[in-house]
């Protein structure tokens, strides 16, 4: 069964949590959280990089000297690869680095990375977590309360105050329920989460 205390914003106990064992308790595959890492990194390249092959570069095509008798080396075109201002052999292109993993796959690795951060003791669960306007020293001392410092807070709803009071504390960031992904939950040392979103990760992943 996994438990958890529950915490007020000044890190004091003021209760206990039962977690769904199916996210929190899972059987933890690290091959298939190795893919989604590989695929979350990948996902996140733009593939936009680009040079000019020397089919690609202006001029070059008439032949810089005659074939024989000048003493120096035969030249095809000034735009070949070993010239100034040359083609770059090989030239990088504009690719997709993107990893598809299916919908079973993505669900067993958030739960592994789930998992992990639960058997580690760094799972931190809140009562609440509400600001009546953003406040970054406030999110801090509650970092602070709960010790914690490299942390991704997930909470129920799109809270406003509470993603712009965590959005200039370094190594801190905010997700949805919808949106958190195994390479976050494992980035980040602790994982941050209100009561409410808990028992709906529960509910969305099980």
């Amino acid at each position: 069964m996994a438990l958890a205390k529950v915490l007020n914003m000044k890190g004091e106990k003021v209760g206990q949590i039962e977690l769904a064992d199916s996210v929190f308790q899972a059987e933890i595959n690290e091959h298939v959280l190795h893919l989604a890492v590989v695929a979350q990194l990948a996902n996140k390249r733009q593939g936009t990089q680009s040079a000019l092959t020397r089919a690609e570069v202006s001029g070059g095509g008439k032949k810089p000297w005659r074939q024989k008798d000048t003493g120096r080396a035969r030249q095809g075109s000034i735009r070949s690869p070993q010239w100034k201002g040359g083609g770059v052999v090989f030239a990088p292109k504009p690719r997709d680095y993107s990893i598809r993993l299916n919908k079973k796959e993505r669900r067993l690795a958030l739960k592994s990375a789930l998992t992990a951060k639960y058997n580690d003791y760094n799972v931190f669960v809140l009562d609440e977590l509400k600001f009546d306007a953003p406040k970054t020293k406030e999110m801090a001392e509650v970092l602070a309360n709960i010790g914690v410092k490299k942390a991704l807070i997930v909470i129920d709803d799109n809270d406003k105050n509470v993603v712009l009071s965590a959005r200039n504390i370094p190594a801190v960031q905010t997700a949805s329920v919808g949106t958190i992904n195994p390479y976050d939950v494992l980035k980040y040392d602790a994982f941050v989460v209100t009561k409410s979103a808990a028992e709906k990760i529960g509910e969305v992943y099980a």
